[in-house]
C-alpha cells in the first residue's frame, strides 16, 4: 500500500513538473512573438526627443489593484460553469448597469441570462445611454483594474493639479483592450509621454483616462464624454472607434440569404472540456497552444477568404468616394450618426477649454489576404463569419472610406487627425481578430498614438497653452455608486 501511494505520488510530481516545464517551453516560445512588433520599430517614425528604448519598458503597477474578492471569484467560476447558451459573458457580470437601460431584467432580450443578480447605477440624467459603466475602484476576476471613475488604469485626482495635461481617451474594446491584457494602449502612452516629458526636461505631468468600453457606440461614446469625462476637464481628448456602427448594409439593397453561424462555422456547442480550456488560456500560454492545435481540425485549410454569396454593392449616386460631402445623410457605414456623434464630443470638449484629436481606424483586411488558419483562426471567423457575406475587398474600401472621411472631418474643424492606421504594420501576429491588437500589438498602436501625439502636445508647450494655469468651472463630479439588483426570471416566468 504504501508503495502504490508513493508510486502515485512520483506520477503526480512527475505530471506537474513536466506540465511547468512544457508551460515554461511555451512561454519562451511566445516570447519570440515580440520580434513581430519590434520589427517594425525602425518603420514608425520617431517624434523628437523620443528614444526607441521605451518601446520595451512597462508602465508602472498599478496602485490600485487589489485582490479579487471571494464572492466574484465564485460567481464568475458560477458562469463559467453553467454552460448556458447566451448566459452573460464573464465580464458583464461584473459590470456597473445603466437601471434605465436594463428595465425589468427578465424582459431584457440579453441580461435575463444574468446569474440572478447584476450591479446597477441610476443614471443621473435619466438616459439609457451608456449602457454600464465599469465598476469603480476595482479589480475584477478576468484582471481589470478600475479607478473611481470606473474607468482602466491608474487613479487620477478630480481636481486639476498645477503643472499636468490630461488626457482622455474615448472609444470601444479596441481603446480599454482585454481585460486580462497587463495593459491598454493609453497607459502605455500615459507612461512614455511622462518618459518624454523627463527625458526633455519639461516641467510636467501627464495624467491619462481611459473612458474605453466594449461593445460601444458613439452615441454611446458622445454621453460618456457628457457625463463621465466632461467633470474631470481634460485638455485634450483623443477619439479612436471605427468598428461598431461599421455595417455595409445600405450598400447591399438586396442582401442575399446568410447562413446561420452554426452554418458557418459547423461547430457545436462547446464541451465543458473546452469551456474550462478557454478559462486557463486566459493564463495559460500552454493551454492556449491546445486550443490552437484543436481549432486546426476546423479551420479553412488554406487559410485565404471563405466563399461568399453573390451580391451588389450600390454606392450612394453622387458620393464622391476621394472627397466625399460630410453633409450627406447617405453617407455608408452609419457615418452620419458618428459624424453627429462626434459634433457632440468636439463641442462638450471645446466648451470645457480643451481639444479634440482624431483618429483613423485600424482595419486588418484586404483583397486576396491570405492568413494561417490555425493561428489566424481568429481573424478569420472575425472577417468570414461575423462580418458575413461581405467580401474582403469591400470591407477594406469601406474602412478606407472611412478613415478618409474623419480625415476631412478633422481638417474642417481644424482639429488634430492621427494617422494611426497610416502607420500600424498589418502583420496578422499582433492581431486577435481584423481589429484587436494582441498584447505586443496594443503595446505596438500605443507607441504608434504617442509618436503622432508629441509633436501636437510640444506645440502647446511651446505656445504656453499647455500646461494650463487655470481651469474653467466643470460639471460637478456626479458620485457613482452602483447597487446590486437579484432577480428570478424563471419563478418569474413560471
Amino acid at each position: 500500500m504504501r508503495n502504490v501511494l508513493k508510486n502515485s505520488l512520483l506520477v503526480i510530481v512527475t505530471v506537474v513538473l513536466c506540465t511547468a516545464a512544457a508551460e515554461a517551453m511555451v512561454r519562451w516560445l511566445e516570447a519570440g512573438d515580440d520580434q513581430s512588433a519590434r520589427q517594425y520599430l525602425d518603420r514608425i517614425p520617431l517624434a523628437p526627443g523620443v528614444e526607441r528604448a521605451w518601446f520595451t519598458q512597462d508602465p508602472p503597477p498599478l496602485p490600485n489593484r487589489h485582490a479579487v474578492p471571494a464572492e466574484w471569484r465564485a460567481l464568475d467560476r458560477e458562469i463559467d460553469l453553467s454552460g448556458v447558451s447566451g448566459a452573460t459573458r464573464r465580464a458583464d457580470a461584473f459590470k456597473a448597469w445603466n437601471s434605465v437601460f436594463v428595465g425589468d431584467p427578465c424582459q431584457h432580450p440579453y441580461l435575463k441570462e444574468a446569474p440572478g443578480r447584476l450591479f446597477v447605477y441610476d443614471p443621473p440624467d435619466g438616459s439609457p445611454r451608456p449602457p454600464y459603466r465599469f465598476l469603480p475602484d476595482a479589480t475584477t476576476p478576468n484582471g481589470l483594474v478600475t479607478n473611481a471613475y470606473g474607468f482602466r488604469g491608474p487613479p487620477v485626482p478630480v481636481a486639476r493639479q498645477p503643472k499636468t495635461i490630461r488626457i482622455a481617451f474615448v472609444g470601444a474594446s479596441t481603446t480599454v483592450a482585454s481585460h486580462n491584457f497587463p495593459y491598454s494602449y493609453p497607459e502605455y502612452v500615459w507612461h512614455w509621454l511622462n518618459q518624454w516629458a523627463a527625458a526633455k526636461k519639461f516641467d510636467v505631468r501627464f495624467e491619462v483616462l481611459n473612458a474605453g468600453r466594449e461593445s460601444i457606440n458613439s452615441t454611446d461614446i458622445a454621453a460618456i464624454m457628457r457625463g463621465e469625462v466632461a467633470p474631470l476637464a481634460p485638455d485634450l481628448v483623443v477619439y479612436y472607434e471605427g468598428a461598431n456602427q461599421f455595417n455595409l448594409r445600405s450598400l447591399v439593397p438586396n442582401l442575399p440569404p446568410q447562413p446561420s453561424y452554426a452554418e458557418l462555422m459547423e461547430k457545436k456547442q462547446p464541451t465543458a472540456f473546452e469551456r474550462a480550456l478557454t478559462d486557463l488560456a486566459y493564463s495559460s500560454a500552454l493551454a492556449r497552444r491546445l486550443q490552437a492545435l484543436l481549432a486546426s481540425r476546423e479551420a479553412k485549410k488554406d487559410g485565404g477568404e471563405w466563399a461568399k454569396p453573390e451580391y451588389k454593392l450600390v454606392w450612394p449616386s453622387g458620393l464622391d468616394e476621394r472627397d466625399p460631402d460630410l453633409s450627406r445623410t447617405d453617407l455608408p457605414v452609419n457615418l452620419p450618426t458618428i459624424l453627429h456623434d462626434l459634433d457632440i464630443v468636439r463641442g462638450v470638449t471645446a466648451g470645457l477649454g480643451g481639444e479634440l484629436a482624431l483618429s483613423s481606424f485600424v482595419w486588418l483586411v484586404s483583397d486576396g489576404m491570405v492568413l494561417d488558419p490555425e493561428r489566424h483562426r481568429g481573424i478569420l471567423e472575425y472577417l468570414n463569419v461575423g462580418y458575413s457575406p461581405y467580401r474582403y475587398r469591400d470591407l477594406e474600401r469601406l474602412a478606407t472610406f472611412q478613415n478618409r472621411v474623419f480625415a476631412k472631418y478633422a481638417a474642417e474643424h481644424r482639429l488634430a487627425f492621427l494617422d494611426v492606421s497610416k502607420w500600424m504594420p498589418r502583420d496578422p501576429n499582433l492581431f486577435i481578430d481584423a481589429i484587436h491588437g494582441t498584447p505586443e500589438g496594443v503595446r505596438l498602436r500605443g507607441w504608434v498614438m504617442f509618436q503622432l501625439l508629441v509633436p501636437l502636445i510640444e506645440h502647446h508647450l511651446a505656445d504656453g497653452a499647455w500646461p494650463k494655469k487655470d481651469f474653467p468651472p466643470a460639471p460637478a463630479v456626479q458620485p457613482f455608486k452602483p447597487r446590486q439588483i437579484t432577480f428570478d426570471c424563471k419563478k418569474k416566468a413560471g
